[in-house]
Protein backbone atom coordinates (compact mmCIF):
# COMPACT_ATOMS: atom_id res chain seq x y z
CA UNK A 1 0.00 0.00 0.00
CA UNK A 2 2.59 2.30 0.84
CA UNK A 3 6.21 2.71 -0.74
CA UNK A 4 8.00 5.71 0.63
CA UNK A 5 10.24 5.73 3.95
CA UNK A 6 10.00 9.07 4.71
CA UNK A 7 6.29 8.67 6.18
CA UNK A 8 6.89 5.79 8.45
CA UNK A 9 5.12 7.14 11.63
CA UNK A 10 2.68 8.19 9.38
CA UNK A 11 2.28 4.76 8.24
CA UNK A 12 2.46 3.67 11.86
CA UNK A 13 -0.46 5.80 12.89
CA UNK A 14 -2.59 5.39 9.92
CA UNK A 15 -2.72 1.43 10.78
CA UNK A 16 -3.72 1.98 14.04
CA UNK A 17 -6.52 4.82 12.76
CA UNK A 18 -7.25 2.31 10.31
CA UNK A 19 -7.71 -0.62 13.01
CA UNK A 20 -10.16 1.80 15.03
CA UNK A 21 -12.33 2.67 12.04
CA UNK A 22 -12.77 -0.88 11.21
CA UNK A 23 -13.42 -2.27 14.81
CA UNK A 24 -14.36 0.59 17.22
CA UNK A 25 -16.62 2.73 14.05
CA UNK A 26 -18.78 -0.47 13.82
CA UNK A 27 -21.02 1.06 16.42
CA UNK A 28 -21.91 3.95 14.32
CA UNK A 29 -23.01 1.95 11.49
CA UNK A 30 -24.89 -0.38 14.05
CA UNK A 31 -26.41 2.71 15.87
CA UNK A 32 -27.05 4.50 12.63
CA UNK A 33 -29.19 1.43 11.14
CA UNK A 34 -31.44 0.00 14.42
CA UNK A 35 -31.40 4.01 16.01
CA UNK A 36 -34.36 5.29 13.96
CA UNK A 37 -35.85 1.91 14.78
CA UNK A 38 -35.42 1.58 18.49
CA UNK A 39 -36.96 5.45 18.57
CA UNK A 40 -40.16 4.27 16.85
CA UNK A 41 -40.48 1.84 19.38
CA UNK A 42 -39.72 4.31 22.51
CA UNK A 43 -41.32 7.46 21.01
CA UNK A 44 -44.92 8.50 21.50
CA UNK A 45 -44.82 10.54 18.16
CA UNK A 46 -43.58 9.04 15.46
CA UNK A 47 -42.70 12.18 14.12
CA UNK A 48 -39.44 11.98 16.64
CA UNK A 49 -38.64 8.49 15.61
CA UNK A 50 -34.88 9.72 14.36
CA UNK A 51 -34.62 12.24 17.35
CA UNK A 52 -31.79 10.02 18.98
CA UNK A 53 -29.94 10.30 15.73
CA UNK A 54 -30.21 13.66 15.45
CA UNK A 55 -29.06 14.03 19.40
CA UNK A 56 -25.74 12.20 17.89
CA UNK A 57 -24.93 14.47 15.36
CA UNK A 58 -25.71 17.06 17.77
CA UNK A 59 -23.78 15.83 20.88
CA UNK A 60 -20.85 15.50 17.69
CA UNK A 61 -21.35 18.63 16.80
CA UNK A 62 -21.36 20.22 20.40
CA UNK A 63 -18.24 18.97 21.19
CA UNK A 64 -15.67 18.85 17.59
CA UNK A 65 -14.81 22.08 18.89
CA UNK A 66 -13.55 21.25 22.75
CA UNK A 67 -12.16 18.00 20.93
CA UNK A 68 -10.02 20.05 18.92
CA UNK A 69 -8.84 22.12 21.10
CA UNK A 70 -8.06 19.34 24.07
CA UNK A 71 -6.11 17.57 21.18
CA UNK A 72 -4.38 20.26 19.67
CA UNK A 73 -3.00 21.05 23.45
CA UNK A 74 -2.27 17.57 24.55
CA UNK A 75 -2.51 15.23 21.77
CA UNK A 76 -4.64 13.24 19.85
CA UNK A 77 -4.35 10.64 21.96
CA UNK A 78 -6.09 12.52 25.34
CA UNK A 79 -8.91 13.18 22.59
CA UNK A 80 -9.77 9.54 21.45
CA UNK A 81 -9.77 8.09 24.40
CA UNK A 82 -12.00 10.75 25.64
CA UNK A 83 -14.54 9.95 23.19
CA UNK A 84 -14.19 5.97 23.42
CA UNK A 85 -15.29 6.96 27.17
CA UNK A 86 -18.07 9.47 25.61
CA UNK A 87 -19.27 5.93 23.18
CA UNK A 88 -19.15 3.65 25.97
CA UNK A 89 -21.08 5.80 28.48
CA UNK A 90 -23.79 6.67 25.53
CA UNK A 91 -23.97 3.09 25.10
CA UNK A 92 -24.75 2.14 28.84
CA UNK A 93 -27.19 4.75 29.14
CA UNK A 94 -28.86 3.44 25.77
CA UNK A 95 -29.35 0.01 27.49
CA UNK A 96 -30.70 1.61 30.62
CA UNK A 97 -33.29 3.55 28.49
CA UNK A 98 -34.10 0.04 26.20
CA UNK A 99 -34.34 -1.62 29.69
CA UNK A 100 -36.82 0.98 30.99
CA UNK A 101 -38.33 1.47 27.84
CA UNK A 102 -37.45 5.23 28.69
CA UNK A 103 -37.45 7.59 25.46
CA UNK A 104 -35.99 10.59 27.76
CA UNK A 105 -33.22 8.19 29.12
CA UNK A 106 -32.45 6.79 25.45
CA UNK A 107 -31.82 10.26 23.98
CA UNK A 108 -29.24 11.25 26.79
CA UNK A 109 -27.84 8.01 25.83
CA UNK A 110 -27.73 9.29 21.96
CA UNK A 111 -26.37 12.42 22.99
CA UNK A 112 -23.29 11.01 24.86
CA UNK A 113 -22.83 9.00 21.67
CA UNK A 114 -21.85 11.92 19.83
CA UNK A 115 -18.39 12.11 21.48
CA UNK A 116 -17.49 9.45 19.89
CA UNK A 117 -18.37 10.20 16.73
CA UNK A 118 -17.05 13.26 17.01
CA UNK A 119 -13.47 12.46 17.83
CA UNK A 120 -14.19 9.42 14.85
CA UNK A 121 -14.31 12.51 12.60
CA UNK A 122 -10.95 13.46 13.98
CA UNK A 123 -9.16 10.33 12.61
CA UNK A 124 -9.38 11.39 8.70
CA UNK A 125 -6.79 15.19 10.39
CA UNK A 126 -5.07 12.69 12.44
CA UNK A 127 -3.92 10.80 9.45
CA UNK A 128 -2.74 13.97 7.97
CA UNK A 129 -0.25 14.90 11.00
CA UNK A 130 2.73 13.17 10.24
CA UNK A 131 2.57 12.76 6.60
CA UNK A 132 3.74 14.59 4.30
CA UNK A 133 2.21 17.37 1.84
CA UNK A 134 2.13 14.56 -0.84
CA UNK A 135 1.05 11.40 1.10
CA UNK A 136 -1.90 13.50 3.05
CA UNK A 137 -4.48 12.90 0.42
CA UNK A 138 -3.66 9.23 0.69
CA UNK A 139 -3.74 9.12 4.49
CA UNK A 140 -6.99 10.81 4.59
CA UNK A 141 -8.30 8.04 2.49
CA UNK A 142 -7.12 5.38 3.73
CA UNK A 143 -7.84 5.68 6.89
CA UNK A 144 -11.29 6.44 5.62
CA UNK A 145 -11.24 2.80 4.16
CA UNK A 146 -11.43 1.67 7.44
CA UNK A 147 -14.84 1.86 7.44
CA UNK A 148 -15.25 -1.06 5.04
CA UNK A 149 -14.91 -3.37 7.11
CA UNK A 150 -17.38 -1.44 9.58
CA UNK A 151 -19.72 -2.01 6.25
CA UNK A 152 -19.08 -5.36 6.23
CA UNK A 153 -18.95 -6.20 10.03
CA UNK A 154 -21.85 -3.37 11.62
CA UNK A 155 -24.98 -4.76 9.88
CA UNK A 156 -24.08 -8.20 10.44
CA UNK A 157 -23.57 -7.49 14.02
CA UNK A 158 -26.84 -5.27 14.39
CA UNK A 159 -28.46 -8.87 12.88
CA UNK A 160 -27.10 -11.36 15.45
CA UNK A 161 -27.22 -8.77 18.38
CA UNK A 162 -30.85 -7.34 18.02
CA UNK A 163 -33.09 -9.62 18.64
CA UNK A 164 -30.77 -11.29 21.17
CA UNK A 165 -32.64 -10.28 24.35
CA UNK A 166 -36.63 -9.91 24.73
CA UNK A 167 -35.84 -6.38 25.09
CA UNK A 168 -35.61 -5.36 21.17
CA UNK A 169 -31.65 -3.66 20.53
CA UNK A 170 -30.52 -4.28 23.97
CA UNK A 171 -27.91 -6.59 22.65
CA UNK A 172 -26.61 -4.49 19.94
CA UNK A 173 -25.81 -1.36 22.78
CA UNK A 174 -24.06 -4.29 25.02
CA UNK A 175 -21.85 -4.79 21.88
CA UNK A 176 -21.36 -1.12 21.42
CA UNK A 177 -19.95 -0.81 24.85
CA UNK A 178 -17.49 -3.75 24.38
CA UNK A 179 -16.26 -2.54 21.01
CA UNK A 180 -15.29 0.97 22.86
CA UNK A 181 -13.09 -1.09 25.24
CA UNK A 182 -11.14 -2.46 22.42
CA UNK A 183 -10.72 1.20 20.86
CA UNK A 184 -9.15 2.10 24.47
CA UNK A 185 -6.43 -0.52 24.52
CA UNK A 186 -5.77 0.49 19.95
CA UNK A 187 -5.51 3.85 20.74
CA UNK A 188 -2.56 3.56 23.88
CA UNK A 189 0.03 3.04 20.45
CA UNK A 190 -1.06 5.98 18.84
CA UNK A 191 2.36 8.67 18.42
CA UNK A 192 1.47 12.18 17.58
CA UNK A 193 2.56 14.63 19.34
CA UNK A 194 1.06 17.42 20.49
CA UNK A 195 2.58 21.21 19.20
CA UNK A 196 5.20 23.01 21.48
CA UNK A 197 4.06 26.12 23.31
CA UNK A 198 5.19 28.66 20.55
CA UNK A 199 2.58 26.83 18.01
CA UNK A 200 0.10 27.52 20.26
CA UNK A 201 0.25 31.01 20.44
CA UNK A 202 0.57 31.39 16.72
CA UNK A 203 -2.73 29.09 16.84
CA UNK A 204 -4.49 31.49 19.29
CA UNK A 205 -3.73 34.69 17.35
CA UNK A 206 -5.89 33.53 14.39
CA UNK A 207 -9.76 34.10 14.73
CA UNK A 208 -12.92 32.32 13.42
CA UNK A 209 -14.00 35.44 11.07
CA UNK A 210 -10.69 35.68 9.39
CA UNK A 211 -10.80 31.64 8.55
CA UNK A 212 -13.45 31.72 7.34
CA UNK A 213 -12.94 34.46 4.59
CA UNK A 214 -9.99 32.21 3.31
CA UNK A 215 -11.88 31.48 0.62
CA UNK A 216 -10.60 27.69 0.51
CA UNK A 217 -11.33 26.65 4.11
CA UNK A 218 -14.61 28.34 3.54
CA UNK A 219 -15.79 26.06 0.36
CA UNK A 220 -14.06 22.95 2.11
CA UNK A 221 -16.46 23.44 5.02
CA UNK A 222 -19.34 24.34 2.54
CA UNK A 223 -18.59 21.33 1.04
CA UNK A 224 -18.15 18.91 3.98
CA UNK A 225 -20.93 19.80 5.16
CA UNK A 226 -23.17 19.62 2.37
CA UNK A 227 -21.85 15.79 1.38
CA UNK A 228 -22.47 14.63 5.10
CA UNK A 229 -25.22 16.57 5.55
CA UNK A 230 -27.09 14.71 2.39
CA UNK A 231 -26.02 11.61 3.33
CA UNK A 232 -27.27 11.71 6.77
CA UNK A 233 -30.14 13.15 5.60
CA UNK A 234 -31.30 10.11 3.50
CA UNK A 235 -29.42 7.35 5.58
CA UNK A 236 -31.38 8.68 8.30
CA UNK A 237 -34.78 7.74 6.99
CA UNK A 238 -33.74 4.71 4.43
CA UNK A 239 -34.25 1.74 7.38
CA UNK A 240 -37.70 3.48 8.12
CA UNK A 241 -38.56 3.78 4.23
CA UNK A 242 -37.44 0.12 3.59
CA UNK A 243 -39.65 -0.85 6.23
CA UNK A 244 -42.70 1.11 5.22
CA UNK A 245 -42.72 0.13 2.06
CA UNK A 246 -43.42 -3.25 3.41
CA UNK A 247 -40.35 -5.13 3.41
CA UNK A 248 -38.23 -6.35 6.57
CA UNK A 249 -35.68 -4.93 9.08
CA UNK A 250 -33.04 -7.39 7.25
CA UNK A 251 -34.13 -5.83 3.89
CA UNK A 252 -33.17 -2.41 5.82
CA UNK A 253 -29.64 -3.64 7.32
CA UNK A 254 -28.85 -5.39 3.93
CA UNK A 255 -29.23 -1.62 1.88
CA UNK A 256 -27.50 0.47 4.85
CA UNK A 257 -24.63 -2.48 4.87
CA UNK A 258 -24.01 -1.65 0.65
CA UNK A 259 -24.44 1.82 1.35
CA UNK A 260 -21.44 1.91 3.29
CA UNK A 261 -19.54 -0.32 1.36
CA UNK A 262 -20.00 2.06 -1.09
CA UNK A 263 -19.29 4.85 1.36
CA UNK A 264 -15.86 3.34 2.25
CA UNK A 265 -14.70 0.98 -1.33
CA UNK A 266 -13.47 4.13 -2.68
CA UNK A 267 -11.49 5.14 -0.19
CA UNK A 268 -8.55 2.44 -1.57
CA UNK A 269 -8.61 5.07 -4.77
CA UNK A 270 -9.93 8.44 -3.72
CA UNK A 271 -6.81 9.94 -2.81
CA UNK A 272 -4.96 8.73 -5.62
CA UNK A 273 -7.76 10.32 -8.04
CA UNK A 274 -7.22 13.89 -5.88
CA UNK A 275 -3.23 13.80 -6.27
CA UNK A 276 -4.36 13.34 -10.18
CA UNK A 277 -7.54 15.46 -10.61
CA UNK A 278 -7.23 18.14 -7.84
CA UNK A 279 -10.13 18.45 -5.22
CA UNK A 280 -12.21 20.95 -7.13
CA UNK A 281 -12.95 17.97 -9.74
CA UNK A 282 -13.72 15.04 -7.14
CA UNK A 283 -15.78 17.18 -5.17
CA UNK A 284 -17.76 18.62 -7.96
CA UNK A 285 -18.00 14.70 -9.14
CA UNK A 286 -19.29 13.64 -5.72
CA UNK A 287 -22.14 16.80 -5.90
CA UNK A 288 -23.24 14.96 -9.30
CA UNK A 289 -23.38 11.42 -8.02
CA UNK A 290 -25.40 12.78 -4.70
CA UNK A 291 -27.86 14.32 -7.42
CA UNK A 292 -28.23 11.27 -9.21
CA UNK A 293 -28.68 9.16 -5.91
CA UNK A 294 -31.81 11.16 -4.98
CA UNK A 295 -32.94 10.95 -9.22
CA UNK A 296 -32.98 7.34 -8.86
CA UNK A 297 -34.37 7.69 -5.25
CA UNK A 298 -37.24 9.53 -6.40
CA UNK A 299 -37.94 7.25 -9.38
CA UNK A 300 -39.34 4.22 -7.43
CA UNK A 301 -39.57 2.23 -4.39
CA UNK A 302 -38.62 -1.01 -5.40
CA UNK A 303 -35.47 -2.85 -3.01
CA UNK A 304 -33.47 -2.14 -6.53
CA UNK A 305 -34.45 1.26 -6.26
CA UNK A 306 -33.43 1.70 -2.65
CA UNK A 307 -30.31 -0.42 -2.78
CA UNK A 308 -29.02 1.65 -6.07
CA UNK A 309 -30.16 5.16 -4.27
CA UNK A 310 -28.20 4.10 -1.37
CA UNK A 311 -24.56 2.68 -3.34
CA UNK A 312 -25.14 6.24 -5.28
CA UNK A 313 -25.27 8.29 -2.05
CA UNK A 314 -22.48 6.34 -0.35
CA UNK A 315 -20.22 7.26 -3.28
CA UNK A 316 -21.20 10.35 -3.47
CA UNK A 317 -20.27 11.28 0.09
CA UNK A 318 -17.22 9.78 -0.24
CA UNK A 319 -15.79 11.81 -3.32
CA UNK A 320 -17.33 14.87 -1.66
CA UNK A 321 -16.31 14.53 1.99
CA UNK A 322 -12.82 13.30 1.39
CA UNK A 323 -12.11 15.59 -1.69
CA UNK A 324 -13.40 18.79 1.23
CA UNK A 325 -11.14 16.96 3.69
CA UNK A 326 -7.83 17.21 1.92
CA UNK A 327 -8.93 20.75 0.48
CA UNK A 328 -9.04 22.05 4.30
CA UNK A 329 -5.65 19.91 4.91
CA UNK A 330 -3.97 21.80 3.14
CA UNK A 331 -5.19 25.16 3.37
CA UNK A 332 -3.87 25.64 6.60
CA UNK A 333 -0.84 25.25 8.87
CA UNK A 334 0.06 22.82 11.43
CA UNK A 335 -0.33 25.38 14.37
CA UNK A 336 -3.83 26.24 13.01
CA UNK A 337 -4.82 22.64 12.66
CA UNK A 338 -6.79 22.77 16.35
CA UNK A 339 -9.08 25.85 15.44
CA UNK A 340 -10.01 25.32 12.06
CA UNK A 341 -10.48 21.40 12.23
CA UNK A 342 -12.60 22.22 15.22
CA UNK A 343 -15.03 25.12 13.66
CA UNK A 344 -14.96 22.52 10.61
CA UNK A 345 -16.48 19.69 12.51
CA UNK A 346 -18.34 22.07 14.55
CA UNK A 347 -20.31 23.75 11.38
CA UNK A 348 -20.03 20.32 9.44
CA UNK A 349 -22.22 18.54 12.30
CA UNK A 350 -24.10 21.42 12.61
CA UNK A 351 -25.72 21.32 8.95
CA UNK A 352 -25.88 16.95 9.81
CA UNK A 353 -27.61 17.72 12.94
CA UNK A 354 -30.63 19.50 11.22
CA UNK A 355 -30.23 17.31 8.04
CA UNK A 356 -31.03 14.37 10.88
CA UNK A 357 -33.85 15.91 12.55
CA UNK A 358 -35.92 16.92 9.07
CA UNK A 359 -34.96 13.48 8.50
CA UNK A 360 -37.80 12.03 10.72
CA UNK A 361 -40.54 14.88 10.46
CA UNK A 362 -40.26 14.46 6.70
CA UNK A 363 -40.10 11.06 6.52
CA UNK A 364 -42.96 10.24 9.40
CA UNK A 365 -44.81 13.45 8.81
CA UNK A 366 -44.52 15.00 5.45
CA UNK A 367 -46.81 12.84 3.99
CA UNK A 368 -49.72 10.26 4.18
CA UNK A 369 -47.47 7.55 3.59
CA UNK A 370 -44.04 6.47 3.57
CA UNK A 371 -43.71 6.81 -0.29
CA UNK A 372 -44.72 10.35 0.22
CA UNK A 373 -42.36 10.66 3.18
CA UNK A 374 -39.31 8.92 1.26
CA UNK A 375 -39.67 11.53 -1.65
CA UNK A 376 -40.24 14.21 0.54
CA UNK A 377 -36.83 13.58 2.33
CA UNK A 378 -35.10 13.31 -1.26
CA UNK A 379 -36.67 17.06 -2.75
CA UNK A 380 -35.08 18.38 0.25
CA UNK A 381 -31.27 17.41 -1.14
CA UNK A 382 -31.65 20.02 -3.82
CA UNK A 383 -30.61 23.74 -1.42
CA UNK A 384 -28.20 21.36 -0.32
CA UNK A 385 -26.74 20.94 -3.73
CA UNK A 386 -27.66 24.13 -4.72
CA UNK A 387 -25.47 26.07 -1.79
CA UNK A 388 -22.16 23.13 -2.71
CA UNK A 389 -22.38 23.96 -6.34
CA UNK A 390 -22.45 27.47 -6.23
CA UNK A 391 -19.22 27.82 -3.86
CA UNK A 392 -17.59 25.43 -6.18
CA UNK A 393 -18.09 27.81 -9.52
CA UNK A 394 -16.75 30.62 -7.12
CA UNK A 395 -13.76 29.03 -5.93
CA UNK A 396 -13.20 27.72 -9.64
CA UNK A 397 -13.51 30.95 -10.83
CA UNK A 398 -11.51 32.75 -8.12
CA UNK A 399 -8.85 30.26 -8.92
CA UNK A 400 -8.96 30.93 -12.78
CA UNK A 401 -8.37 34.42 -12.10
CA UNK A 402 -5.71 34.40 -10.10
CA UNK A 403 -3.82 32.08 -12.27
CA UNK A 404 -3.98 34.91 -15.40
CA UNK A 405 -2.63 37.42 -12.48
Amino acid sequence: MFKDNKNSLARQNLTILFLAQATVGNQMVMIFIIGGLAGQSLANNPCFATLPISLIVLGSMLSANPLSLIMQKYGRRVGFLLGIFGGALGGIIGCIGLYLSDFSIFLIGSFLSGIYMSAQGFYRFAATDTASPEFKPKAISYVMAGGLISAIIGPQLVKLTSGSFIIPFLGTYLTVILLNLVGAFLFLYLKIPPLKNEQHKNHESSSYIKILKTPELLVAIICAMVAYALMNLVMTSSPLAVVGCGFTENNAADIVSMHVLAMFIPSFFTGHLIVRFGNIKIITSGLLILSLSGLVALSGISLANFSIALVLLGIGWNFGFIGATSLLANSHTPELRGKIQGLNDFIVFGGVTVASLASGGLMNCAGSSAVAGWNAVNFAMLPFLILAGLAIIFLSQRTKIKSTI
